[in-house]
């Protein structure tokens, strides 16, 4: 029995609230059961330098967690320079790009930053769907405002936990399982089921193939829940 009584292949509650804030082009609060994650998408006409002249876009995200998102209080990022918000924040952005074609884009930037509130296991995660729906609701509003044309959003991105506990694997850990478990993986994930990234490591006994096969079939499971979770979010919009 997990330690919320889901079953091996089941997603915590998620749940997607628009417009959270009110100056963002696009803004989401994602909850993936106890975890809770503000995403905003920023536009900013113009790119980086090393890009102009380019015709093609850019998008890039921070992530941060604030000082009792955790059980005990963090210092802020800022004041740490956290490597692990870096290599977060560069994960967030390398999901969401392979999301878009940016030379659709125009040369115009989109930040977007993912500050997480509440933390309760796969951060990464929510902020990489919570920051594809602020994305996407930042691309309505340059199409509606008709600065946009054509849609530069290709693909629909999600992400999610599986680890291998109780002898199976799990479908979207919490902080309890993902701080005890033998195997923690993150998949990032396009809904053709194609991959953009697979992180993971055994922390305790090796994994086998068969084993990382059955974790592949979990994450597109859960990913594929989490794309229809996405749309309905964009159609009550």
């Amino acid at each position: 029995m997990r330690t919320d009584g889901r079953n091996h292949d089941q997603l915590r509650p998620i749940q997607f609230t628009t417009d959270f804030t009110e100056y963002a082009e696009g803004s989401v609060l994602v909850k993936m059961g106890n975890t809770q994650v503000i995403c905003t998408a920023t536009i900013d006409e113009g790119v980086p330098k090393w890009m102009q002249g380019s015709g093609a876009g850019w998008l890039s995200a921070e992530y941060s967690m604030l000082p009792r998102s955790t059980h005990t209080r963090i210092k802020r990022d800022k004041a740490t320079n956290s490597g692990r918000s870096q290599e977060i924040s560069r994960l967030i952005g390398r999901s969401l790009r392979a999301a878009l074609d940016l030379r659709k884009l125009g040369e115009r930037q989109i930040y977007i930053d993912c500050d997480v509130i509440q933390a309760d296991g796969g951060t990464r995660t929510a902020a990489i769907n919570g920051g594809f729906v602020a994305l996407q609701l930042a691309i309505n509003f340059l199409l509606k405002k008709g600065i946009l044309t054509e849609n530069p959003i290709e693909h629909q991105i999600a992400a999610i936990s599986v680890g291998i506990g109780y002898e199976k694997p799990l479908l979207d850990l919490n902080y309890d399982e993902d701080s005890n478990i033998e195997t923690d993986m993150n998949f990032v994930l396009t809904n053709d089921d194609r991959f953009i990234e697979i992180q993971g490591t055994a922390e305790g006994q090796a994994f086998s193939s068969d084993q990382l096969a059955e974790m592949v079939n979990l994450a597109k499971l859960g990913c594929h829940q989490i794309f229809n979770i996405q749309k309905e979010a964009f159609d009550s919009y």
